[in-house]
């Protein structure tokens, strides 16, 4: 196996990516996506804007770099909950337990961030489809374990994985959440979560 060393250059140009996007999620988060531009991020770091583009053609080049760093992000944070030891149910009630909390944080609590995911939702990018078909894959690795514990009946993995994602999607989805979140006419967490999960056992 030949590991080739990452060249001084190449270094140079990750660090000076890194920076971009950090100081771009700073101005995005404080500010917001609409009111900050790429004039604003050079500003913040000392540089010109032709220096930016010389890395990132655009603000949305810029801002699907930030997302899919988030959702790298919340990949690990599956991957720790979803392969952690437990039942398999247990281990599907935890993540999304998790990402139903990590939703209205962000909605309720930083609501910049959750501008830039709206707009990152509603411009249906390649990134944000991926993500879901990893989480697919973490969750119907959960359930083909639950298959063979007994916890499940049988059935497809995928299949069901997707069915459980779409099941619990007013949960997780930002948008639904926003629209859902405090009304009585509403299933609740536990109400939905229970439901999904019965649903993988019948």
């Amino acid at each position: 196996m030949n590991d080739v060393a990452e060249s001084p250059v190449d270094l140079a140009r990750q660090e000076t990516v890194g920076r971009i996007l950090d100081s771009a999620e700073r101005l995005f988060r404080h500010y917001g996506y609409t009111k900050t531009n790429v004039a604003d991020i050079a500003r913040d770091l000392g540089m010109s804007p032709a220096n930016i583009y010389r890395f990132f053609a655009s603000k949305v080049e810029i801002h699907q770099a930030i997302c899919g760093r988030m959702l790298g992000a919340v990949y690990q944070m599956a991957c720790q909950i979803l392969r952690a030891e437990g039942s398999a149910t247990e281990r599907l009630r935890s993540f999304i337990f998790a990402q139903h909390n990590l939703t209205v944080e962000t909605m309720l609590d930083q609501e910049k961030v959750h501008e830039m995911v709206v707009v990152a939702l509603e411009r249906d990018w390649h990134v944000i489809e991926k993500h879901i078909d990893r989480l697919h894959d973490l969750i119907a690795e959960v359930i083909r374990e639950g298959i063979a514990a007994g916890e499940f009946v049988d059935q497809d993995p995928q299949i069901a994985a997707r069915c459980f994602g779409a099941a619990t999607a007013t949960l997780c989805h930002p948008q639904m959440v926003s629209q859902c979140v405090n009304k009585p006419n509403r299933a609740t967490f536990e109400e939905l979560t229970d439901f999904a999960l019965r649903a993988l056992k019948k």
